[in-house]
């Protein structure tokens, strides 16, 4: 089998896209947002920090989110979770004032925290304090006491390398493939990510729902989406933009892309115009 490693990841690279943000905060001036990359010691396991802030909002804002294939740890006064690959859109209500740190963890970067299958995570939301006791409970009371919001994300480094995280080969092979179906718009099937990565199909599925959480087949199809959503407000051609892919038709796309989205690809062209 052919070894699928990444390159070492670089502490300061950030990808700045919103992809899977639907319509991120529609240009409100009440929101801050920023990302910040992961010191070197965690980032073999996470890929970056993301903290948004808010203040004095007139009316209650949603944001709604097409997840990505990975597990991510959200804090806020209104919950402080673990959550797993959602396979369909969910979406936050913001109210008032308030702050969301999140931490988004490397495709298979959450398998050395959990000790199994992340797939038993798959749909699922667990709180932090359930997973890991009074250490998740105290992490949850120093993030909400913390005003700077880089010093709180210093917090969260420091409980995750607490825990004792060894590095996975496996779990970076998956990685590299996950990166491989995100950006090569060409693999559109799960045999050709099979032969690109030397492995079977059916061993490549098992690689994915015990690292990603979730088959290859629904990764491909969710990077598709993110793409098709950059591209749909751009005036593309749906029929045209389903071929390129992978699509047995546009009426396939739009199916796939309003149940993720939430609405059609035409309406989603119109709101984000």
């Amino acid at each position: 089998m052919a070894a699928m490693m990444p390159r070492p990841p670089q502490a300061r690279l950030v990808e700045t896209r919103q992809r899977g943000w639907v319509n991120p905060y529609a240009g409100l001036d009440a929101f801050d947002f920023f990302r910040q990359a992961p010191s070197a010691e965690i980032a073999p396991f996470v890929e970056h920090f993301w903290v948004v802030t808010w203040t004095d909002l007139d009316e209650p804002y949603e944001q709604r989110i097409v997840s990505h294939p990975t597990v991510n740890l959200t804090i806020t006064k209104d919950f402080h979770q673990f959550a797993g690959v959602i396979k369909g859109g969910f979406s936050y209500t913001m109210r008032g004032s308030g702050r969301v740190l999140g931490t988004r963890f490397r495709p298979g970067g959450f398998r050395p925290f959990l000790g199994g299958p992340v797939s038993q995570l798959t749909d699922r939301f667990v709180e932090i304090g359930e997973m890991y006791g009074a250490a998740g409970a105290s992490l949850v009371e120093q993030v909400l006491a913390e005003s700077d919001a880089r010093a709180a994300i210093g917090h969260v480094e420091r409980f995750l390398l607490g825990l004792g995280p060894e590095r996975d080969p496996l779990a970076e092979e998956v990685a590299a493939l996950v990166a491989m179906a995100e950006n090569e718009v060409s693999v559109t099937r799960v045999d050709e990510l099979a032969a690109r990565s030397g492995r079977s199909v059916r061993s490549l599925q098992r690689l994915f729902r015990d690292y990603v959480g979730i088959g290859p087949k629904w990764v491909i199809r969710r990077f598709r989406l993110h793409e098709a959503a950059e591209r749909v407000y751009e005036g593309l051609d749906l029929a045209t933009l389903a071929v390129e892919l992978g699509y047995t038709d546009q009426a396939h796309l739009t199916r796939d892309f309003t149940a993720a989205v939430g609405m059609p690809p035409a309406a989603y062209a119109r709101l984000r115009g």
